[in-house]
C-alpha cells in the first residue's frame, strides 16, 4: 500500500547554496550550507538555514528552521504593504515602499523572492547597502516586515519642510 504524499501548504525558493569547508587532520570536510525562503503568498513567509552533507538535505533542514520562525504580514488590499519601512539586519539594508495597484513588485535579489513570497504584489524595494550577501538581505526584509503595522496610515518618505513666514 503506497504512502500517501503530504502535500505542503508552502512554496520555497533556495536563495543561496554554499560550499562550507572545516579543515581536519586528515584534510577538508565539506558540508552544504542552503539559505531557503517559504511562504505561503497569503501573508505568511520566512527564511531558513540549513546545513548538510548533501544539497537535499540541507534544503530540507533550512526548511524545517524557516517553519520555526513564520511571521504574518497584514497586506493593505492583499496587494501591498501600509506604509513605507527602513530596516537593518547585520550589513544590510532594505527600503520597502507601498505602490499603487497594478505598479507591480519592483525589486532585486533576495529582498524580490521573499516579498513575492509573502503575496505582496504591488511594492517598491531597495537594498540600500553594499553587501551582496543574499542571507542578510533577505533577514533584513524579514525584519522590515515585522515592522509592519496595518493600523499606520501612510505617511509621505520624508517630512515636508515646513514654510517660514
Amino acid at each position: 500500500m503506497p504512502r500517501e504524499q503530504h502535500k505542503d501548504e508552502f512554496k520555497e525558493k533556495v536563495l543561496d547554496l554554499r560550499r562550507v569547508t572545516r579543515v581536519v587532520k586528515g584534510g577538508k570536510r565539506f558540508r552544504f550550507r542552503a539559505t531557503v525562503a517559504i511562504g505561503d503568498e497569503r501573508g505568511r513567509v520566512a527564511v531558513g538555514i540549513g546545513k548538510g552533507a548533501d544539497f537535499q538535505q540541507s534544503v530540507a533542514k533550512g526548511k524545517a528552521d524557516a517553519k520555526k520562525s513564520l511571521i504574518f504580514v497584514k497586506l493593505k488590499d492583499n496587494r501591498t504593504i501600509p506604509h513605507e519601512v527602513i530596516a537593518k539586519y547585520s550589513a544590510a539594508r532594505v527600503i520597502l515602499k507601498p505602490a499603487k495597484l497594478g505598479h507591480g513588485l519592483k525589486a532585486g535579489g533576495s529582498v524580490r523572492v521573499v516579498l513575492s513570497l509573502a503575496g505582496i504584489k504591488d511594492a517598491t524595494a531597495k537594498i540600500v547597502s553594499r553587501t551582496p550577501n543574499k542571507l542578510t538581505n533577505a533577514l533584513a526584509t524579514i525584519e522590515a516586515l515585522k515592522m509592519l503595522r496595518a493600523d499606520q496610515p501612510m505617511k509621505p518618505a520624508r517630512p515636508v519642510a515646513e514654510e517660514k513666514e
